[in-house]
């Protein structure tokens, strides 16, 4: 069987909606209780020609075997779009780009919980290296609720490289760190590009990156370190917000 799945019906019906030609059967568990996001799914499989396949609950766990909560459905599908970082810089866009880039990142529940926020904030993408890093898989899809369909996904072979190249095209470089003198809030994120750069909770960002970096930034605590989804929706939304602020008074 098809080893890309998405997991869930809130992904699934996600995945209908903005990219169903990314989808090859969907699988329903017999039995399971039929609420309006269900329905809503069979009714766009049906619309765009999908097949549904329904499965005995035995069966059901023995072929999806996972440990995470399918909620009934279960989509095999095309393996995510990914694109090169030259081809992100090519995009026109109206305003600036902003992007997160993760350094080793091996857990799918961080990656997809940072998906998830990059959508929600409406920021342009994220880049992650090939190597030492979490694949893009069914759990990542799962827990990011169907973002992923909403952001690009930049893989890259040389984070290093391609963080030159981000400054080469104007990108300011911005890289979180414990010992960083300005906490996250006392930077301007209004009127640049910027890519936030997040590192493993284990061994944090890499000096080879952190020595590119424009601005290095830290989260006040007194008692640990944020977990790096956490973090990272911390700095996204206080972006946002002086963003939002800057807008409002500009319109004024």
């Amino acid at each position: 069987m098809n080893n890309n799945l998405i997991y869930g019906k809130n992904p699934v019906c996600e995945a209908l909606e903005k990219n169903p030609k990314r989808i090859n059967k969907i699988y329903i568990q017999d039995g399971v209780s039929f609420d309006n996001r269900l329905k809503k799914i069979v009714e766009l499989a049906k619309y765009n020609k999908i097949q549904i396949q329904y499965v005995n609950l035995q069966k059901f766990q023995k072929e999806f075997e996972q440990k995470v909560n399918f909620q009934g459905v279960v989509a095999s599908v095309a393996s995510v779009e990914l694109i090169s970082l030259e081809d992100f810089l090519s995009q026109e866009k109206i305003g600036y780009k902003r992007l997160v880039v993760l350094d080793e990142i091996s857990d799918p529940h961080n990656l997809g919980a940072i998906i998830r926020t990059i959508a929600a904030v409406g920021f342009d993408g994220i880049m992650v290296p090939n190597h030492r890093s979490c694949p893009i898989n069914a759990t990542v899809e799962k827990i990011s609720s169907g973002a992923i369909n909403h952001i690009q996904i930049i893989k890259t072979t040389s984070l290093s490289a391609s963080i030159d190249l981000l400054k080469k095209q104007n990108f300011w470089v911005i890289a979180t760190q414990m010992a960083a003198k300005d906490n996250y809030y006392e930077i301007d994120y209004t009127d640049m590009n910027f890519a936030l750069v997040m590192g493993s909770e284990g061994k944090g960002i890499s000096k080879t990156i952190l020595n590119k970096a424009d601005f290095t930034v830290k989260l006040e605590s007194n008692f640990e370190s944020l977990n790096v989804s956490n973090a990272t929706a911390v700095i996204l939304y206080e972006a946002l917000r002086q963003i939002r602020t800057k807008e409002k008074l500009n319109s004024k």
